[in-house]
């Protein structure tokens, strides 16, 4: 048996050294290669689904999955801001957008966030009545005004992050770390071919 392992070990070395595209070559870079090559020969077995027999196929299953998804985390958000001054999710996700990425055009935060310029400027504007927002023109264009997240919007928003941190955990519970890494690769590969195909949309 253990000589039937080493063969094995043997065969895949073989088949690393016409795949791998490394110049240099050592355990652990084999270690990675090798979890890849399982995970590409490991099939899934194909689920079942509700209304599979009757023709509902993976695309309808995938849609309504991602939709209901989104509505049960927009509950988790809104219990997240319970007792805060925040009134819809929106806000603090636009802050939060302002925080990890700094400063930018309105525009260029509402297409962030996939929202229709109405609906975006709205949000923008309840951020810049509380102060939790405010804005800047440039001196180069008197036209375009940045937005930027003050100390006080800063200060709530730090505040707020332990039940908002709380609340996304919730919509992930379930899934295992490696699942979650599977699932971020996944939905990152649709966002990017959306996001190209909407472009000039929002």
């Amino acid at each position: 048996m253990l000589y039937d392992l080493i063969n094995e070990l043997v065969t895949l070395v073989k088949i690393y050294e016409k795949e791998s595209v490394h110049t240099s070559h050592d355990l652990n870079t084999f270690r990675h290669w090798l979890d890849q090559h399982s995970n590409h020969n490991n099939d899934l077995p194909e689920p079942e689904w509700e209304g599979k027999e009757k023709g509902r196929s993976a695309d309808s299953v995938i849609n309504t999955s991602l939709v209901h998804l989104y509505r049960y985390a927009k509950i988790h958000a809104k219990t997240a801001i319970v007792n805060t001054p925040f009134s819809t999710p929106d806000e603090f996700i636009y802050l939060i957008s302002l925080v990890s990425f700094g400063s930018m055009s309105k525009t260029s935060l509402i297409r962030l966030n996939i929202h229709e310029k109405s609906a975006g400027i709205q949000i923008i504007n309840r951020l810049i009545k509380n102060e939790w927002a405010e804005q800047h023109a440039l001196d180069s264009d008197k036209r375009n005004k940045m937005i930027h997240i003050t100390p006080k919007g800063k200060k709530l928003l730090d505040e707020s992050m332990g039940n908002i941190r709380k609340a996304s955990a919730q919509v992930t519970g379930p899934l295992s770390h490696n699942e979650k890494m599977n699932l971020i690769n996944i939905l990152l590969k649709l966002e990017k071919v959306h996001q190209i195909e909407s472009n000039g949309m929002f």
